[in-house]
């Protein structure tokens, strides 16, 4: 058949990880690509990034030589060379302030494999502690609820084909139209057969413009109103005694810490109308199935882990999980957000979720890789915490793969500070971020197409890409790297590999029995059986799609409430110097730092550069016309946008979109204050200071810094429930 030629992938962007067939063109000169119908999980469907996935493939900024700076600039040298050259200088430095003076910064986009392969040559090559990832700023603190509350995290606790069954769901913090367009697809069909769709954001976004129910939060203060929804199920008896008696434990001190959260206080303090706080109770409650999802809206604040826990409290007071249409889901950001934080990247972590600190799996992973446990170092630090080690010289060099931390970490100007501290810093990528300008060894790796391996989806379905073309000019694939890096630290005989999947087969052994458990899972089952979820611990079992129908992941088999109070760190708060809240996110076009996308024509036409959004009354009391520059201050730094006046936002809110780099890179202003739990960046919550360029008005230190509360606003324009 016409639509089965080509070789079989999935995009290269978001977690829906959609399917597509990619094949050379009749001139061949690059590649074709459309989407594959023949894969559940998007239906054939693509969204604008999709389609044109393959084009920065060819770019002609591609890197495709390894370079190595010398006086006056890059140099290109051979692979030999820059090998060695890579080699010495991390030797040396580790010489002389031991193993951990090198660390490792990888990304949740890439292959299984590769991310496994990254966790060992950290451990094994390099013996250094300091490894974590762009997934710290993505995924962790969902991941930390999540384990804590259910004993193991995979982002969605259901398929994906569950969600139809739902007569209510809950988005908090999800722009889903515009971070992972397929999935939509969804919630719609959960629409069309009765079902309700609340989205909770202070933006009216493009998923809260098909919603039924938008609220606009005051940002900051998402799990004051998950408990005051709480509250409300409690005191009017709608929460379900039976499975909280069977299945959980730990809800007396819920109960007791959602006491104070009356609706008058709710809405005082969110923005939410009493009324509504009351009326959303009682639908999610009544409502036979219903399902609540989160996304980096929550989960990237100081009180990620607080905001997502009191969302998960929700689901098990009304006992909504296990069954078709009931479930909790934390909706992965990343193309590999998922496999990426489960084999090894994180500072904590050996491969299968297994912790580094944990005597019988030191031991189970050191007999899979042939070495002595005791060799294996202990637990580093999180990610945005290396680079504060750098700053205090105790990290001094670093390899960084797939992953662009000048743009995409809080605090842009400490973390170019950090990386410059640096004897060394050696990046693999194949094009020339921000970050990969700042390299001293630059060493040129592979694109999506050109890989072989393995990656999990959002619903934790265990996928297959095919390799379509080869790495152009000298550049070479990522886990080649690695191999050849590690031979070159003299470690060569723990990397010999000859292909993807003989990596593959390593990390199944190495996950084995552990919480995420790949062992089950093997190329032939992925492609006969369009994908395996996990855990699948055996070749002869299917993988289990819907967790916790008849028991969570602890010991005891029961999940865990755990109280959310006023205890603990405050999101930076508006002022009389700072009046307004920042917030940052996506847009349909880009992805994460643009590194790819804005090498992409049409992408790029569509959306050429950020801009701040404000609020119609903001815009009019500071004298601020649309299309105006505007100058936004924060505690860490300042930049210009220019002014895109809506009133999709709330007035006293200012949102811009993260996926640009140097002077337009909203990150020189984000906060850098980290969740105690998951150590994740405050980036959606910090107070900020707006002015018109070229104009002297500012928002006075006598103003009222209420002035831009929003909250007659919001009720006015809040769906009803």
């Amino acid at each position: 058949m016409e639509g089965d030629s080509g070789v079989r992938s999935h995009c290269c962007f978001c977690s829906m990880q959609c399917a597509v067939r990619l094949e050379a063109k009749p001139s061949g000169e690059g590649l074709d690509l459309r989407p594959d119908p023949g894969f559940p999980v998007a239906g054939g469907r693509l969204c604008q990034k999709g389609f044109h996935a393959h084009l920065h493939v060819s770019h002609p900024e591609r890197l495709t030589t390894p370079l190595v700076r010398r006086r006056g600039g890059f140099a290109a040298v051979s692979w030999a060379q820059a090998l060695e050259e890579a080699a010495a200088r991390l030797q040396s430095i580790q010489g002389r302030y031991g193993a951990g003076a090198v660390g490792v910064f990888g990304g949740g986009s890439l292959t299984n494999e590769t991310a496994y392969l990254l966790g060992k040559f950290a451990r094994v090559a390099l013996r250094t502690p300091f490894i974590d990832y762009n997934g710290r700023y993505c995924m962790s603190s969902a991941a930390a609820a999540m384990n804590r509350s259910f004993g193991l995290d995979r982002g969605l606790t259901n398929p994906l084909d569950d969600i139809p069954a739902a007569d209510i769901i809950l988005l908090v913090g999800a722009n889903v139209a515009e971070c992972q367009p397929t999935m939509m697809s969804y919630f719609r069909r959960a629409q069309k057969r009765g079902g309700r769709l609340v989205v909770i954001d202070p933006r009216e976004t493009a998923t809260a413009r098909v919603a039924d129910v938008h609220l606009r939060i005051r940002p900051g203060t998402d799990w004051i109103l998950m408990n005051g929804l709480l509250r409300a199920m409690i005191a009017e008896g709608w929460i379900d005694e039976d499975f909280i008696a069977r299945r959980t434990s730990g809800f007396e001190a819920v109960r007791e810490a959602a006491a104070p959260y009356t609706p008058e206080r709710v809405e005082a303090r969110t923005g939410v109308p009493a009324g509504v706080v009351v009326d959303l109770a009682r639908q999610f409650s009544l409502a036979p199935r219903g399902m609540i999802f989160t996304a980096r809206g929550v989960e990237q604040q100081v009180r990620g882990v607080d905001n997502v826990q009191a969302c998960i409290n929700l689901i098990l007071a009304t006992g909504k999980i296990g069954r078709p249409g009931c479930g909790f889901g934390a909706i992965t950001g990343q193309g590999n957000g998922q496999g990426g934080r489960e084999h090894g990247q994180k500072a904590d972590q050996l491969p299968g979720y297994r912790s580094i600190e944990d005597p019988a799996a030191r031991r189970h992973v050191a007999r899979v890789w042939g070495v002595d446990e005791r060799d294996l170092p202990g637990p580093g630090t999180s990610a945005f915490e290396m680079f504060q080690q750098m700053t205090a010289g105790r990290i001094r060099g670093l390899l960084i793969l797939g992953s662009n931390p000048v743009a995409s970490s809080p605090h842009r100007s400490l973390v170019r500070r950090a990386l410059a501290s640096l004897d060394t810093l050696v990046v693999i990528d194949i094009l020339p971020s921000e970050t990969a300008r700042m390299a001293d060894i630059l060493l040129p790796g592979s694109a999506w197409t050109e890989q072989e391996g393995t990656t999990t989806n959002l619903e934790g379905r265990v996928i297959l890409r095919r390799q379509a073309t080869s790495p152009p000019g000298r550049a070479r694939l990522d886990w080649r790297i690695l191999c050849d890096l590690a031979a070159a630290l003299g470690k060569g005989r723990h990397f010999s590999y000859s292909c993807a999947e003989e990596i593959f087969h390593e990390l199944r052994r190495a996950s084995a029995g552990g919480e995420a458990d790949y062992f089950g899972i093997t190329y032939e089952r992925i492609e006969r059986e369009n994908g395996v979820f996990w855990p699948c611990p055996d070749l002869d079992r299917p993988g289990q799609a819907r967790l916790f129908a008849d028991r969570f992941a602890h010991p005891d088999g029961r999940a865990r409430f755990f109280p959310v109070s006023e205890e603990g760190r405050r999101p930076e708060q508006p002022d009389m110097e700072y009046p307004f809240y920042l917030t940052t996110g996506r847009v349909v076009d880009h992805y994460l730092t643009g590194t790819q996308t804005r090498r992409t024509e049409r992408l790029v036409r569509r959306t050429p550069g950020p801009y701040v959004e404000i609020h119609p009354e903001t815009a009019a009391a500071f004298g601020i016309g649309d299309g105006e520059r505007v100058r936004l201050r924060t505690r860490r730094g300042k930049a210009e946008y220019p002014a895109k006046v809506t009133d999709r936002i709330r007035p006293d809110t200012l949102f811009v979109p993260c996926h640009w780099e140097g002077d337009e890179c909203v990150n020189q202003l984000t906060d850098d204050r980290l969740d105690p739990i998951s150590r994740m960046p405050s980036f959606k919550c910090c107070a900020a200071a707006l002015e018109k360029v070229g104009a002297e008005h500012t928002t006075s230190k006598g103003e009222d810094v209420h002035a831009f509360s929003g909250l007659r606003e919001e009720r006015s324009s809040a769906h009803s429930v």
